[in-house]
């Protein structure tokens, strides 16, 4: 494409569209963009790289020289700028279309995907290259903590990408992860979720399945030697598998596992490796870094250097504060294997600690009455379990909406004790009231929550 392309971005102060709207804009590419949450850090680094914003959505945005709109994942059909786009019979693609045009084509692409661990893994081998001296590309869905920003892209042969199976766009309903053109494909786990977009666990295989599909008989896939969903998936690839993993039968095998308060090791064929995380399902996640990077032709010394150094992602066990005694934490878990995984690290690491959760349904799909007692099992693991009010539950057939009432005594049917308390200052006032020196809170949710992490910390203080 000639340099003189002008690419406007419809929803460009979104993590990802506003990294590749820069890295366009450094490619000597005309860029603009125009967003309804025009604020920092985006909104600065966008301008400080010369990225002229427009607030809100509007016809009048589209540049009249435009040669491309880049319609982000958010922007649904009655969206202004879409709208004028159809009209004016605009040449419009979706941001993976653009990445694959302009960022992907020809390189080393790793595409990290599953339910549940993406942002983890991938920020874990993002590192790994990049402490390695590979100079890396990467996008990823959260802020790990060593690389500063979650997607760049560098002239590098390797590019880590999280693989959401996710929608592309309104005009694109296949998943995201099929356009980025993969040498490995990852694949850490696969369950039922986003209940928005697949009607039933088998509809997630087959995306599943139509990525392993698209990776070359050069490239490998990497999946999860425990998981029978995909060894299933994995049956019928055209491309080299490799499984990791506990079972006998798997390609790599995951031994030697050693738990400490703040640290987990294990071994991977005959090589031992560590890092500053707990937890199996973060050791699984390494693993199948390790086996990542191995297939990229680093050494075991090398990828042993970056996981022993990574310092983890924002928002991911993340401890925000202490105040009064109490430790507050921030995760990002919501579909119930996750909030699993995390009460069995925290329990880890806080063996003797009173376990708070404070969980906000939020996805499209926990809001919904589909894991209805998933969700009590799991709660019901902590010690103390509160649900928040859920949003905009008008949006769902009554008979599909999650019931909040009967999850609380669901869990206490499993063993716990939970709670629905509708507000966030509630919520606060109640664990102020309640909780002693020693009690871990831990506040889950893919949202803000209302801010309830700094007003638990000043009202504990």
């Amino acid at each position: 494409m000639s340099e003189s392309k002008h690419f406007h971005f419809t929803g460009v102060c979104g993590t990802a569209m506003g990294a590749v709207a820069v890295a366009m804009k450094r490619k000597g590419f005309t860029v603009t963009g125009s967003d309804s949450n025009v604020y920092p850090p985006m909104s600065d680094f966008l301008r400080a790289e010369g990225v002229a914003i427009g607030e809100g959505y509007r016809a009048e945005n589209l540049p009249a020289d435009a040669d491309v709109i880049v319609i982000g994942n958010a922007i649904s059909r009655g969206n202004e700028e879409a709208e004028a786009a159809l009209s004016r019979r605009l040449l419009y693609q979706s941001l993976p279309e653009v990445m694959k045009e302009h960022f992907l084509r020809g390189k080393r692409n790793y595409v990290i995907s599953g339910t549940h661990g993406k942002t983890t893994t991938s920020s874990m081998l993002a590192w790994i290259f990049l402490a390695a001296g590979r100079d890396p590309g990467w996008m990823i869905g959260g802020l790990p903590k060593n690389l500063g920003s979650g997607a760049r892209f560098t002239d590098s042969e390797f590019n880590v990408l999280e693989g959401d199976e996710y929608d592309t766009a309104f005009f694109d309903k296949r998943s995201k992860f099929l356009h980025y053109l993969p040498e490995v494909a990852v694949v850490n786990n696969i369950e039922f979720d986003h209940a928005d977009i697949y009607a039933n666990l088998d509809e997630i295989k087959l995306t599943f399945r139509r990525l392993l599909n698209v990776v070359p008989r050069s490239g490998m896939a990497i999946v999860n030697g425990d998981d029978p969903n995909c060894l299933e998936v994995a049956a019928t690839a055209p491309c080299p598998v490799q499984s990791v993993g506990f079972a006998a039968g798997c390609t790599l095998r995951i031994g030697g596992l050693k738990y400490e308060a703040d640290r987990s090791s294990f071994t991977l064929g005959a090589e031992p490796y560590s890092l500053r995380m707990t937890g199996e399902f973060n050791v699984r996640n390494a693993a199948m870094a390790v086996a990542a990077a191995l297939f990229a032709g680093l050494s075991p010394g090398e990828i042993r250097a970056g996981l022993e150094s990574f310092d983890g992602v924002a928002r991911r066990q993340e401890l925000r504060g202490e105040a009064g005694g109490v430790k507050v934490i921030d995760d990002f878990a919501h579909h119930p294997t996750a909030i699993k995984f995390a009460v069995g690290s925290l329990r880890q690491s806080y063996p003797d600690s009173r376990l708070w959760i404070l969980f906000e349904p939020r996805s499209n799909t926990t809001r919904r009455a589909v894991f209805q007692n998933e969700l009590a099992e799991a709660l019901a693991l902590a010690d103390e379990a509160v649900i928040s009010e859920i949003t905009d539950l008008h949006k769902f057939p009554e008979n599909d909406r999650l019931d909040p009432d009967q999850l609380a005594a669901d869990i206490a049917r499993h063993g716990g004790h939970g709670r629905y308390i509708h507000t966030v200052d509630e919520i606060v006032n109640t664990v102020v009231a309640e909780a002693k020196p020693g009690d871990v809170v831990a506040v889950l949710s893919n949202g803000g929550f209302g801010g309830i992490h700094k007003k638990l910390l000043e009202r504990l203080a």
